[in-house]
């Protein structure tokens, strides 16, 4: 790889390459306690939900013997572990497994963990949580989950906040899910400031570092782009906000892929400066499956941009993991190693 400016020249393609990029400490958390379940216990080791919205990953893991549920009653008797996926979830889902006797682990990232304890905060004064997200995300179904129905009230869109009637204007709070758009998170509140001056903000940042950091590094790399591919699931949230992050900061085209597999060559025929990315949940072995496909079609120069930050986070797992340790090829499967 080199780097540089990221404009190239001549005839090939310049394939532009963000950082940060790809997984987040609470995604890599979330996957190695899966591992290392796995490792402690044998399998089969149960996961409600996809651990985390990849389906590479979630393969990955399926091979080693991880069996994925929709719900809790899909799991028979057994002492083998269950793991709550790393999006959080209601504070009814642990009631649950412990009424089936079930041994639970709980893969919530703790960025998420905290939105709830600011969501409890808020609560605690007294005043009704707007919680700023999307409707149906697990995230979202998780933290609403921690009140009790009717003290927290969803809105999505700067009309929602626009059209919004509270019990009492003065006794607001809000948080949002970790993965918004930085840009639309801000409209959605300017327009709920402007209506409620005594909106309480929460005690810290709800949008996660790595969901911020990865938008930033997408909005430097797209200014002049023909076209920027965003590695992720559709029902990854963070990385559909980089789609549209992307278009808002000047790509010509951008769009989601899941790997090179689903990248429609054609429409990059012309293109010469195509931006690359990767959600939160994304491997990195998907990102140079990409690079690879390019090479094998046209001449490439990778330029890989400057990091706008570095990322050193790293979040322990579940104490009962922890003495439990990790071997070189354990995470090959996403690292590519």
């Amino acid at each position: 790889m080199s780097s540089g400016n990221g404009n190239g020249s001549g005839d090939g393609r310049v394939l532009r390459l963000c950082g940060p990029r790809g997984f987040c400490a609470g995604v890599d958390r979330a996957i190695q306690m899966v591992v290392l379940a796995l490792k402690k216990y044998g399998p089969p080791v149960y996961v409600r939900h996809e651990i985390v919205h990849n389906r590479y990953v979630v393969e990955g893991l399926e091979a080693k013997g991880a069996v994925f549920v929709k719900e809790l009653d899909q799991i028979p008797p057994t002492s083998q572990p269950v793991i709550f996926s790393a999006h959080g979830v209601p504070k009814s889902v642990p009631a649950d497994a412990e009424s089936r006797n079930l041994f639970y682990l709980d893969a919530t990232c703790p960025l998420v963990s905290k939105v709830h304890k600011q969501a409890l905060r808020h609560i605690r004064n007294g005043r009704h949580v707007l919680l700023i997200g999307h409707a149906g995300h697990p995230e979202v179904i998780g933290t609403m989950g921690q009140v009790s129905s009717g003290d927290m009230t969803l809105i999505e869109s700067v009309e929602d906040a626009a059209g919004y009637r509270p019990a009492d204007p003065e006794m607001l709070g809000y948080v949002t899910q970790t993965t918004l758009s930085v840009d639309d998170t801000a409209a959605i509140l300017q327009a709920l400031r402007q209506r409620f001056p005594a909106l309480s903000d929460p005690a810290a940042e709800s949008i996660c570092y790595a969901t911020t950091n990865r938008q930033e590094a997408v909005k430097l790399a797209a200014h002049d782009a023909d076209h920027f591919l965003i590695v992720g699931a559709p029902n990854s949230s963070n990385s559909m906000r980089l789609v549209e992050v992307a278009r808002n900061a000047g790509a010509k085209k951008a769009m989601l892929v899941q790997g090179a597999h689903e990248i429609p060559w054609d429409d990059l025929a012309d293109a010469r400066v195509i931006g690359l990315s990767a959600g939160a949940s994304a491997p990195e072995i998907l990102v140079n499956g990409i690079i690879e496909a390019f090479r094998q079609r046209w001449p490439a120069t990778v330029v890989e941009l400057a990091e706008t930050v570095r990322e050193d986070e790293e979040f322990p797992v579940a104490r009962d993991l922890r003495d439990t340790e990790l071997s070189g090829g354990d995470m090959a499967f996403v690292n590519g190693e």
